[in-house]
């Protein structure tokens, strides 16, 4: 089946599946990248890979088969073997179960009558057929090269029979570690030296798992691979290095790799932080915020100027948000530009600029000029000092609207922490529309969620802060937290029996009204303002948090660890 622009035009824009706008951009990136468009389509996230498979199977009359993490993950050898690879890659189609002598292939071409009555000759079996995405049958494919453990053990032990090949084996490593990173959705990859080996761990959905361990005389070869690729000194290793390169997947988007080596007493540890910029189109709807939180931001970006800023520690989903205000302001009418350390996704219609320390391109410099650039919108990504904090209140105060973020608790703590970089009060109650904080809070896994009551230890643990399980009493109208029905995760495949899957963020939106004004002028504290954004309508993050838990998107321990009052 060839899903060709006009036949993908009138499957999912006619309907409204699909934004025009949308559609026509993801043409001009496919034929940018030379890419099938459909692949586009779901890589650059126009749309959810399930979502576009279902509308596709529905329109053409096939079974759809979402090939999920935990299909493929149980995805044998001996399925793979019905199918070699390379023929797999080229027909995109893969064997994903066999039951009672029926195999089951998923593929993006159904009428492929040719190939299937050839399979079913050789195999000897029925075969089922199921229609599948293109992007998952890339994800299924992966399977040919088996888990990052295996694959690693294979390579190492050539270096046992031959020292010489260990430079091309830890080049392949490191490559392997990437596309492994990439799949598994990993935000950072840690190579960290022991006594007498060297481990690397993923972090996936905030969490770290060890992935793989290596012999200890490797780790110098490896750090050193890290360091040439993004430019460091590799004779140095006494001293903190920061670096950064560009990594290309195999069949894959970019990944802007962010390297921090750390000399130990076992020797550097290196942190690679992974920014994946394929399937990066967030939407502010698609954020988890309330109704009510979602219609204050809504409000203030549509307003010509002043300040938006979102607040929260390192790791809080803060350039998430950003991007997903950039994107609802994102028109052909409107100027935007930005200053970022680093520039985390590309945006199509924004003109980005990257901090560049060497080249004396800093925020307030580049603020500075960006501002003789006539933009309407401004984003700068993070607010650090005196000079950067005036330069955006004065540009918020003379007609443009300003987007940035900062460190603080939550989102009355800005407030003070301007008034600490040197602001004038009168000049943040002016500037500033809304404060937004966030955290990110782990999502229970779909395939194995189950409601429960907190045992006895459970519930202790969270009656120990006395305002929390007063406001789950509140927020549940039970007398009793044992009493209350919450969610968890069994622990699955698919989930890697933890229970969680993906991320979500809880928030608290304070909008500034006279009120508030009124006590930043006065120069009161967080806690005044906090209680003053509350009578007039914020809703804590704590309170959205366990709100959340009570849906079954998260679990209420999470939110106690996040966000407790």
């Amino acid at each position: 089946m060839e899903l060709t622009e006009e036949k993908l035009k009138e499957i999912l824009v006619e309907p409204g599946h699909i934004d025009v706008n949308d559609f026509e951009r993801a043409t001009t990136i496919a034929k940018e990248k030379s890419e099938p468009l459909d692949r586009i389509l779901v890589k650059e996230g126009f749309i959810d890979d399930a979502n576009f498979g279902k509308i596709i199977a529905d329109t053409e009359g096939y079974s759809f088969f979402e090939l999920k993490k935990a299909n493929i993950e149980e995805i044998s050898d001996h399925l793979l073997s019905y199918i070699p690879e390379a023929v797999a890659r080229s027909q995109e189609a893969i064997i994903f179960k066999e039951e009672e002598g029926v195999l089951f292939l998923a593929t993006t071409n159904p009428d492929n009558y040719k190939f299937i009555k050839h399979l079913e000759k050789i195999t000897g079996s029925k075969i089922n057929v199921y229609y599948t995405t293109s992007f998952a049958i890339d994800m299924a494919l992966r399977r040919y090269s088996g888990n990052l453990q295996r694959e690693a053990r294979k390579l190492i032990e050539k270096t046992k029979k031959d020292e010489m090949q260990e430079e091309q084996v830890v080049v392949k490593l490191v490559e392997l570690l990437f596309e492994h990173a990439y799949a598994n959705i990993a935000s950072d990859i840690h190579i960290e030296p022991l006594a007498d080996f060297s481990i690397v761990r993923f972090r996936i959905d905030g969490t770290l798992f060890k992935v793989l361990d290596f012999p200890k005389r490797m780790h110098n070869r490896m750090a050193s691979r890290i360091k040439i690729l993004s430019k460091l000194r590799t004779d140095e290793r006494a001293a903190p290095q920061d670096g950064r390169f560009e990594y290309n997947v195999d069949k894959g988007g970019t990944i802007d790799v962010r390297v921090s080596v750390m000399p130990t007493t076992e020797g550097e540890n290196v942190v690679m932080r992974l920014l994946m910029q394929q399937g990066k189109r967030f939407t502010l709807d698609a954020l988890g915020l309330l109704e009510s939180d979602l219609k204050k931001i809504k409000r203030n970006a549509g307003k010509p100027w002043g300040m938006i800023v979102i607040v929260g520690p390192t790791g809080s989903g803060k350039t998430t948000t950003l991007y997903a205000v950039l994107q609802l302001l994102n028109k052909p009418g409107v100027n935007i530009m930005t200053i970022e350390d680093p520039v985390e996704y590309n945006m199509d219609g924004v003109q980005q600029t990257q901090v560049n320390i060497k080249k004396n391109l800093t925020f307030p410099t580049g603020l500075r000029t960006i501002v003789r650039q006539d933009p309407d919108i401004i984003m700068v990504g993070e607010i650090r000092d005196e000079e950067t904090i005036d330069m955006a209140v004065d540009a918020a105060m003379t007609g443009h609207l300003v987007l940035s973020t900062m460190h603080a608790n939550d989102a009355a703590t800005a407030f003070p922490r301007f008034m600490e970089m040197g602001v004038e009060p009168f000049l943040i109650a002016s500037a500033i529309n809304v404060s937004v904080a966030q955290r990110l809070v782990r999502t229970i896994c779909e395939e194995c969620r189950e409601s429960y009551f907190l045992s006895e230890e459970e519930a202790e643990i969270v009656a120990e802060d006395e305002n929390f399980t007063e406001l789950i009493k509140i927020i549940s109208e039970k007398d009793d937290i044992r009493k209350v029905r919450f969610f968890r995760g069994r622990g699955c495949e698919l989930c890697e029996n933890t229970g969680y899957e993906g991320r979500t963020s809880i928030f608290e939106v304070m909008e500034i009204n006279e009120k508030l004004r009124k006590l930043i002028i006065e120069k009161s504290s967080s806690d005044a303002m906090r209680k003053t954004a509350i009578e007039e309508g914020m809703t804590p993050m704590v309170y959205d948090g366990i709100s959340k838990a009570l849906l079954g998107i998260t679990t209420i321990m999470e939110v106690r660890k996040v966000a407790k009052s």
